[in-house]
């Protein structure tokens, strides 16, 4: 049976859903192919008529986990005053409910540290996707320049996912709960301090010249 180009398309984007939030939970080798098509409803077989290899699905529900990750981050900052951005996206992401969902959660401390180790063609895809992260959260930092702002979105989502991947590993009571209170305050402060020295280096303006 033949199906029509945009069922294939429609299937195609359904498997790549599912296996971002599998690739999430169980790690980028913690699945496998035949349980990925099984769940997308598939068999096996079916794989290679959407795929080349499990290298492109990997890449490609990677991609799409961190485009997801950087949209919601988007709307988030489109519902929230300039001044406050930042601090929202930080105490959205170091929560509960995040540290307890890693299937809907950031790719980044669930699959960073094995993307590492994977082949250059799905690094240099992760590197791309993590820099539109930057780039975004960098749009969030008012008041400095582009390459202050850039610098302190790197120092935020790496104090971010160190933190949730500590608070992971400590499990789900009161010290996993410190540490993502440690983490929110560290960041929220430094945000903080940001702003106000901002404010200090703006030049003043000069006084009104008296009239004659």
């Amino acid at each position: 049976m033949r199906y029509s180009k945009e069922h294939k398309l429609e299937t195609h984007a359904r498997i790549v859903k599912k296996a971002s939030v599998r690739l999430r939970e169980k790690g980028a080798h913690g699945v496998g192919v035949a349980d990925l098509m099984k769940e997308a409803g598939l068999t096996h077989g079916g794989f290679y008529a959407h795929f080349d290899s499990r290298e492109a699905l990997v890449i490609e529900a990677f991609a799409y986990a961190m485009d997801r990750g950087t949209e919601r981050w988007r709307k988030l900052a489109e519902q929230t005053p300039p001044d406050k951005r930042l601090a929202m996206i930080v105490a959205s992401y170091l929560t509960p409910l995040h540290r307890d969902d890693p299937g809907h959660g950031c790719a980044i401390p669930t699959l960073g540290a094995e993307i590492a180790r994977e082949s250059p063609k799905t690094r240099k895809v992760f590197a791309a996707k993590l820099e539109q992260m930057i780039d975004m959260l960098a749009a969030q930092i008012p008041e400095v320049s582009r390459k202050a702002a850039r610098k302190q979105a790197m120092a935020v989502i790496a104090t971010m996912v160190g933190t949730l991947v500590l608070a992971r590993v400590a499990g789900t009571g009161d010290f996993s709960d410190e540490i993502l209170g440690a983490g929110r305050d560290a960041l929220l402060g430094r945000a903080t301090a940001l702003k106000s020295g901002a404010k200090k280096s703006r030049p003043k303006k000069a006084a009104a010249a008296p009239r004659h």
